[in-house]
């Protein structure tokens, strides 16, 4: 088995790395990079808006971590009468490593289908909720809140900007390689590398074994056209690399 994963750092990094120290051969080639949102400077000002009781959804690690280093450069630290959720375990414990606050989240799963279907979420008519997210992605639980009766707010705290790769260079080196195991986190990284790769070396990739991180990402990847699909159960590296294994 060779593998190549294609998660941005430095998530993807230590994947990677984790793999070669098991004795795996492993490459990376990050689809995308992460860099600073556009609104993160309107955080502090977002935040200071909400009343006590309304919500702040941390949607990412990267949100996390971003959001929190903005706060750190103005001398700020997140406020303790709000209510947090996170998008999933890993994500919540990296907010309660930084914020020492509590957060909700979903025992199981990492999706936003996974959060809305936290009890307390059917019960948010008239409050205010902060989502702190990337560029793009999915707009279900800006929407479905909303539907609920929410008053819904977002900031960008970091953005996802494509890489640029020669599309026949890419496919001719990982397929020199060996490469036959795919790792994608994402749907835009799915349909990104999907596009990437000429018509001609479409076949060497869609007989990878690709490994995602939610059952809709196997519906995406089956819909493309890859017939050996594996769920990690949740999006974080432990799991990630415990599929691999």
């Amino acid at each position: 088995m060779s593998i190549l994963v294609t998660r941005p750092n430095p998530a993807g990094k230590a994947l990677t790395q984790r793999l070669i120290d098991a004795g795996k051969i492993a490459f990376q080639a990050p689809l995308i990079e992460i860099t600073a949102g556009r609104e993160l400077p309107l955080l502090d000002a977002k935040l200071k808006g909400l009343k006590a009781g309304d919500c702040v959804f941390l949607l990412s690690k990267n949100a996390v971590s971003f959001a929190n280093w903005q706060l750190n450069q103005l001398q700020q630290s997140w406020p303790d009468t709000l209510s947090y959720y996170g998008i999933g375990q890993s994500t919540a414990k990296d907010f309660q490593h930084l914020s020492s606050l509590p957060i909700y989240y979903p025992e199981q799963g990492e999706t936003s289908e996974d959060l809305l279907n936290l009890p307390a979420l059917n019960q948010v008519k008239d409050k205010q909720i902060l989502l702190l997210r990337g560029n793009g992605g999915r707009e279900l639980l800006a929407k479905t809140l909303s539907q609920r009766g929410a008053i819904v707010d977002e900031c960008e705290c970091y953005q996802r900007l494509f890489i640029n790769y020669s599309p026949e260079e890419f496919a001719l080196q990982w397929e020199k390689a060996q490469v036959d195991t795919l790792v994608v986190t994402s749907g835009e990284m799915l349909q990104q590398l999907f596009d990437l790769v000429a018509e001609s070396k479409k076949a060497w990739l869609l007989n990878c074994h690709l490994i995602v991180v939610s059952e809709r990402l196997a519906t995406i990847a089956k819909t493309l056209g890859w017939e050996t699909v594996t769920v990690a159960e949740s999006a974080n590296n432990d799991a990630l690399f415990h599929a691999l294994i």
